[in-house]
């Protein structure tokens, strides 16, 4: 079951109405005892349906998670589709430029303060989570894979696992690395990291970038399943077909609990 408000967010443009979708597992309505981790996730409107999906093309994310009944509540945000790229500002910890479409000032991180000072704490008051850090996720493509990285990282009080499905890293590739060298992980932290054969030609030098940060990752002993997905590219059907592997790692260890 996914339910959908409208919350008044606060854009760089000034407050503006956003869609917020929340998953609930299959189990919620009849196992009224029972309390889930949280998944929060990057451009929501496409992550569980095709009609409103921006290229027509959901994650079905809905769809996986009632199939696999995993017990695991979603919460996914609106992302801004402002004509000036809003979502490229608001979804980059940090400030860059692209040949085509000119600067962008990062405003992550004051994406992500909404995120934990605002919409976290509603959820928590609202749905039968476990609010703590070892049960709250985080998951995006592209630029939302970036957000997510940045995340687990900067915010790893918070979140203690990630999936990035084709992360912008060529966004800041050094602010990344040295954001994971200096910041303090706890060891249990969990990364997801793909990127599809097919992107590795998007942008110059992203395969060495790709392979940088897992190293940089890896250095600090944090658990880490990094793939190139075969014929994999930038699209949500690509993304979909990634969801047993992302969702495993996010998940793994939980069914112990049960």
């Amino acid at each position: 079951m996914v339910q959908k408000w409208s919350v008044s967010y606060p854009a760089y443009t000034g407050y503006e109405p956003r869609n917020v979708y929340v998953y609930l597992p299959t189990m919620y309505e009849y196992e009224s005892e029972l309390r889930y981790p949280v998944l929060y996730m990057f451009d929501g409107h496409n992550v569980f349906f095709d009609k409103d999906a921006t290229y027509g093309k959901s994650w079905g994310l809905g769809r996986y998670l009632d199939y696999t009944d995993t017990p695991l509540i979603v919460v996914a945000v609106e992302c801004n589709h402002s004509p000036e790229n809003g979502r490229l500002s608001e979804y980059s910890p940090y400030d860059f430029e692209d040949p085509h479409l000119g600067r962008f000032i990062g405003r992550g991180k004051e994406t992500m303060e909404w995120f934990i000072r605002v919409l976290k704490p509603q959820i928590d008051r609202e749905f039968r989570t476990i609010p703590d850090r070892d049960h709250t996720f985080i998951m995006g493509s592209s630029m939302g894979g970036l957000m997510s990285l940045y995340a687990v990282l900067r915010y790893n009080k918070v979140f203690s696992r990630a999936a990035a499905l084709s992360p912008s890293i060529w966004v800041a590739p050094e602010r990344l690395c040295e954001l994971v060298r200096r910041t303090p992980i706890s060891p249990d932290t969990v990364i997801y990291m793909d990127y599809g054969s097919r992107e590795m030609g998007f942008h110059a030098e992203m395969e060495r970038f790709f392979m940088q940060l897992g190293e940089q990752i890896l250095s600090r002993r944090i658990h880490l399943t990094l793939r190139i997905v075969p014929n994999g590219d930038h699209s949500e059907a690509s993304w979909e077909k990634q969801l047993p592997f992302c969702i495993g790692a996010l998940m793994y260890g939980m069914e112990d609990e049960a």
